[in-house]
Parts: structure tokens; C-alpha cells; sequence
């Protein structure tokens, strides 16, 4: 049987089926190439920054950053754009800010593969629940019970159902791994965060943040990063 003479059987059911199907491929691409470009060889990163700052090359650690793809590097650059125009009164706010934004960016497009996920299985079901009915419909009107009788409403039933599965396995898969990259890149935002207050709290001057105050992420690190998920 080949997959057209498959869908003509599925019925009316396969065709939001195949609009969640090219939904979903198309996110699982786009959503690919997005995270293979947002990935960075964090730790070589944030210790070229370092050492940047550390021998008061600001401005090659800036380009350093524009030049380099991804969430670690747009939050560095943030951060270092504020340590160059001396603004650390507002770093917590800006560089947490900063991070929000790169974290929806690279959430953007796992709202609908989780959806097509959980509804292309139950628009099979869906069709089986109506190739049943077919079939029983069919078996009313002749009255009695016959093979040839049921077997149009018990195909549309199984194609449909074989359908939705095959579209939301992968898609499933796919979201769940996009997911775990997502977390890892997550990581590596809060190492880029951190690296920030120690640039603005530690280079700039031992342990103090704004008005002479002690950075509250320098003395827990990580809190308040706001990349909870």
C-alpha cells in the first residue's frame, strides 16, 4: 500500500494530521539549527573575558563577544558594555534582563512541539473513534455482521491512530532533546552571568557592588539569576 492510498483511507482525519506533521518538522529544523548556533565553547570564552578585562582590554573583550555566537556571549557583552560606561548600579537588573530575553529566545518553538505532541495521538483517536462508528453504522444498515461490511471503518480507525502515533513519537523525542540542550546552555548562562559580577565586583573593586554594598551574587552565586526553570 503506498502512503497516498494510506491517507485516502485514513479519511478526513489525516488531514489536520499532515498539518501537524509539516508543523513539526519545520519547528524541529528551525529549532536544530537555533540551538547548533547558539552552542559556544563557554569555558574558553569566559576565560579569554577574563583575562581580557583583567589587562584592561575592555574593548577587545567587547568584540570578542560580538563576534562570538550565542546566549553566553550576548550577556557578556551586555555586562561589559555596562563595566566600560561604569553603570554597575543597574548590572544586576540589566545582565539578569539580558539573560530573560536569550532564555526565550531559546525556549521560542517547544510550546508547540509539546502541543502537536499531546493532540496529534488524540485526533487519531479521534479517527478511530469514527471508523468505529462507521463501522458499526455499516453493520446497522445491512443487519447483519459481515467482514466486507467493516472493514472500511475499522482502516480509517487503525491508519488514523497509526498516524497520530508516528507523528508524535518523534516530535516527543525532539522536544524532550531540544529541552535537555536548552538546560545545558542554561548552565553555561549562569556561568556567563557570574563571570559579569565578578568583572563588575571583583576587577572593579574587591567584593563591592553599587554605593559600597557587597554584590548579593557574590555572595551566593547563581541566586537570583533568574534562569530557574
Amino acid at each position: 500500500m503506498t502512503l497516498l492510498q494510506l491517507f485516502n483511507d485514513g479519511g478526513i482525519f489525516m488531514w489536520p494530521l499532515l498539518a501537524c506533521s509539516v508543523l513539526g518538522l519545520a519547528v524541529i529544523l528551525v529549532k536544530f539549527v537555533t540551538l547548533q548556533m547558539a552552542k559556544v565553547r563557554t569555558d574558553q570564552l569566559l576565560d579569554r573575558v577574563r583575562s581580557l578585562v583583567r589587562a584592561g582590554r575592555v574593548e577587545d573583550a567587547i568584540q570578542l563577544c560580538a563576534r562570538t555566537r550565542g546566549p553566553v556571549a550576548s550577556i557578556l557583552l551586555t555586562g561589559l558594555h555596562l563595566y566600560q560606561e561604569g553603570g554597575t548600579d543597574r548590572a544586576d537588573q540589566t545582565v539578569t534582563h539580558a539573560g530573560r530575553i536569550e532564555m526565550a529566545f531559546l525556549e521560542k518553538g517547544l510550546v508547540v512541539l509539546a502541543t502537536i505532541a499531546n493532540v496529534a495521538p488524540l485526533i487519531g483517536f479521534l479517527g478511530t473513534v469514527a471508523g468505529m462508528i462507521l463501522a458499526f453504522g455499516a453493520i446497522e444498515m445491512a443487519g447483519e455482521v459481515e467482514a466486507t461490511l467493516v472493514a472500511g471503518g475499522i482502516k480509517v480507525a487503525l491508519v488514523t491512530t497509526a498516524a497520530g502515533l508516528v507523528i508524535a513519537i518523534p516530535v516527543n523525542i525532539a522536544h524532550n532533546f531540544f529541552v535537555s540542550q536548552i538546560d545545558g546552555l542554561i548552565i553555561d548562562m549562569r556561568q556567563g552571568v557570574q563571570t559579569i559580577h565578578d568583572i563588575l565586583w571583583t576587577d572593579a573593586g574587591p567584593g563591592v557592588g553599587p554605593a559600597g554594598s557587597s554584590s548579593p551574587t557574590a555572595q551566593n552565586p547563581g541566586a537570583g539569576d533568574g534562569y530557574d526553570r
